[in-house]
């Protein structure tokens, strides 16, 4: 699930309607024609009812009577998929298509496949194949912008799902679909606006997902008092859910209330205590209001669970606050050599020399940056200060 807090997007194990509201094309005096009508319509009842088993043995007993009947292949695979055994319902839509080119039902069967299995291409490659002959089926077209906005291509995923708001005003798959894709794409204003959108139609029984979602959007805009807002109402509806509490914690850690962002990390802790960025995230928040020993304590645990780098650079803070500046250092530099890129250890450390008299050597390692050939503002920016600094 993406940081938006929200993946309420077209269930792959929806069952399309089923071929048999189309009618069986049977003689009815052909006594077998008969038989495999009334086992399918056992068989989609069966589907339909999650009697997967009692489905599966249905359509089974038709390929015993005829060897590729499209009905119960469809049946099939639909089962298959039901269950999440994609690659199993590939196949049997696959064998549909091989005899019965062009059927509807394991086209859509498949493309929800190969979308499930993260081969978007393919489920694109299908549905457009569809859309040709049908260009305003709002299912197809929800779909297939779904899985453009999966490859990042905005302008395609968007295009549809703006085709789709023009044929119905509020689809709520393609006000879903917009706001991710804008958040995807860190606009988060018009993201913003999609899932505010959302809101406006189901203030009444809103979905939590949608609240988190818009809460999200204020955090990343950090107008973070709003977005308390948002996850707090989403809290009322579900005490435990992760993505209100950590919202929470990390707009009160934006608005530098840090002891009210330690409630809620711990709340998470509380239900996943062996949560390494939770951990951290704590740590950081007893660091920062002068807690070194419990915020030593979270970074250990974190460390322990598996190395942490932001657990590591907390750790060496920890010792620049408590004016062990060789020991920061020391810590600091082990994190420079494993990642040379990484602009911050550098501009801890050299604050430390800062603080111990240092200036010159401060510079010089702000200065082993810039010759390994990477850029940063920060770095720059830090060492103009000291070298204008008497």
């Amino acid at each position: 699930m993406n940081e938006s807090g929200m993946q309420f997007e077209q269930n792959t194990n929806t069952i399309m309607p089923t071929p048999l509201q189309d009618g069986l094309s049977e003689d009815e005096k052909d006594p077998v024609a008969k038989q495999i009508s009334e086992l399918s319509k056992q068989g989609y009842q069966a589907l339909k009812d999650n009697k997967l088993s009692e489905a599966e043995k249905l359509f089974n007993q038709i390929l015993g009577i005829e060897e590729n009947n499209n009905y119960a292949l469809v049946g099939l695979g639909d089962s298959r998929r039901k269950q999440n055994l994609f690659k199993d319902a590939v196949g049997y839509y696959a064998r549909c298509l091989a005899c019965h080119p062009g059927n509807n039902y394991a086209l859509f069967g498949l493309a929800d496949c190969y979308k499930a299995l993260n081969q978007y291409h393919k489920a694109i490659e299908i549905w457009e194949q569809y859309l040709i002959h049908d260009d305003r089926n709002i299912t197809v077209l929800t779909r297939v912008a779904d899985a453009y906005r999966k490859i990042r291509d905005f302008k395609r995923s968007k295009d549809l799902y703006l085709k789709v708001l023009d044929m119905e005003q509020n689809n709520a798959y393609a006000l879903i679909g917009l706001g991710h894709l804008h958040y995807d794409f860190q606009e988060y204003r018009d993201a913003l606006f999609y899932w505010s959108k959302m809101l406006e139609i189901n203030e009444a029984a809103v979905d939590i997902r949608v609240l988190t979602s818009i809460g999200n959007c204020h955090r990343k805009l950090k107008t973070f008092d709003k977005g308390v807002y948002y996850f707090e109402r989403a809290l009322k509806m579900d005490p435990n859910n992760f993505y209100a509490l950590f919202g929470l914690a990390d707009c009160f850690r934006g608005m530098n209330q840090q002891f009210r962002s330690i409630e809620y990390w711990n709340k998470i802790l509380e239900m996943d205590p062996q949560n390494k960025v939770i951990l951290t995230r704590a740590g950081d928040a007893y660091r920062n209001t002068g807690d070194y020993d419990t915020a030593e304590t979270y970074y250990n645990k974190a460390m322990d669970i598996d190395f942490d780098i932001y657990a590591a650079l907390g750790l060496a803070l920890i010792c620049k606050g408590k004016g062990q500046y060789e020991d920061a250092i020391t810590r600091l530099m082990s994190l420079i050599r494993n990642d040379p890129k990484n602009f911050r250890p550098y501009i801890d450390v050299a604050d430390c020399y800062v603080k111990m008299g240092k200036k010159d050597k401060a510079i010089q390692v702000l200065q082993d940056y810039q010759k390994q050939g990477f850029f940063n503002n920060a770095i720059n920016e830090t060492i103009a200060k000291l070298q204008n600094t008497k």
